[in-house]
């Protein structure tokens, strides 16, 4: 990237960076003890522009490129903030955007983008599937003018903060299919509209994440709810999945470069037996390496940030950003954690809440060991090992 391309995400770091110094860490403890969603932080992202990133200027939005959505989420996480309460907005409206008919995004595109509508919610996971996608059974039947959904989905997050709710199902059966991939469909379902045929149950996890299981009971849409065409919704999703690979990824740059400087500086200050304890190769050398794999993961996730913009295939890129970017965030976790000892385990520090959200995202949205087999797989031509 050249100097002034340089200098711009430099201004949104700054401009991220000083809205997020209004949450501080109490915030975020008080947040987690209270299990409550960080409704004003979510507002005053909204406010500022940052969560309709990806939306075009036309239809209400800032149009920036990925790029830019990922150093706002990047920086978001290194203030010590959790991009994670609202990152979904950036990229489950990938779809509409793509697929979805004008009608559909003159509707909904510009409300969400000036935060009166919330699209923070994506049924994929099924409790049997797993994450096996094309194995779902969440079931569209085919009905006059639309259809009717019935199935189960599990690790909703943000269904009870949304207004919208993207839901794939199944319509065609996967014995029927052609192509493995075929028979699927991506609705848009308006939540309140639906009432008692969708009802979730939270579920409890080690950190404030907000995340349900959703039943679906005899849910009727119309076919002005279905985004493309029928039996091709897997092929849409992946266009919000690369996108998510790389807005997480950002996410864990971010916590990553949080550990390193707090870290860095409280191994600097911390004086025990006479001599500051990051003196101490044992201290020093962890912090050290995880910063070096943090840069390196930087380089793939702007490479495949890059392909994506220019509209070129990035899947390899996206899923090995998310991989390197996500391991180097969690050795910069124990490198601190480390570092601080018994203070790491002390809510006040903030390190544990930190070092929590580090870990899910080597199981989420994607499990690395997944992104393994997909290249060892598809990039370096070893047999399937899933």
């Amino acid at each position: 990237m050249n100097h002034v391309d340089t200098a711009h995400l430099e201004e949104i770091r700054r401009a991220v960076g000083a809205l997020c110094a209004d949450y501080p860490g109490e915030y975020w403890q008080q947040c987690e003890r209270d299990e409550r969603y960080p409704e004003e932080f979510v507002d005053a992202m909204t406010r500022a522009g940052w969560l309709a990133a990806l939306i075009p200027e036309e239809y209400g939005g800032s149009g920036l490129s990925l790029r830019e959505a990922c150093v706002i989420l990047e920086e978001v996480n290194r203030s010590g903030a959790n991009g994670a309460s609202c990152h979904a907005q950036m990229y489950t409206m990938a779809a509409l955007l793509n697929h979805g008919s004008e009608a559909q995004k003159r509707k909904y595109l510009p409300r969400i983008a000036d935060g009166s509508l919330r699209l923070q919610a994506f049924g994929v996971t099924e409790p049997d599937a797993g994450s096996n996608t094309l194995r779902i059974k969440t079931q569209a039947r085919r009905i006059d003018g639309g259809y009717v959904i019935n199935g189960q989905k599990v690790w909703t997050s943000r269904f009870r903060q949304s207004h919208m709710y993207l839901l794939i199902a199944r319509t065609t059966p996967y014995e029927e299919v052609r192509k493995k991939t075929d028979g699927l469909t991506l609705f848009l379902v308006d939540i309140e509209k639906a009432g008692k045929a969708l009802t979730s149950t939270p579920i409890r996890t080690m950190l404030n994440h907000h995340t349900n299981q959703v039943f679906i009971d005899d849910l009727h849409v119309s076919d002005d709810d279905r985004i493309g065409e029928e039996g091709k919704g897997f092929t849409y999703l992946l266009d919000s999945l690369n996108a998510e690979r790389l807005l997480v990824a950002s996410e864990s740059l971010g916590d990553g470069k949080w550990f390193v400087e707090h870290a860095s500086r409280y191994a600097s200050d911390r004086v025990v037996f006479d001599r500051p304890i990051g003196a101490n190769q044992g201290v020093q050398f962890p912090i050290a390496r995880a910063h070096m794999n943090l840069q390196a993961a930087e380089l793939m996730r702007d490479r495949a940030a890059a392909l994506f913009d220019a509209g070129e295939p990035c899947g390899p890129e996206a899923n090995m950003a998310k991989y390197l970017s996500t391991e180097a965030s969690w050795e910069a976790a124990e490198a601190a954690m480390l570092a601080y000892g018994g203070n790491g385990v002390a809510c006040e520090f903030n390190l544990e809440r930190k070092w929590k959200e580090a870990r899910l995202f080597r199981i989420a949205p994607i499990s690395n060991n997944l992104v393994l087999g997909y290249v060892g797989h598809h990039l370096l031509g070893m047999p399937r090992s899933y």
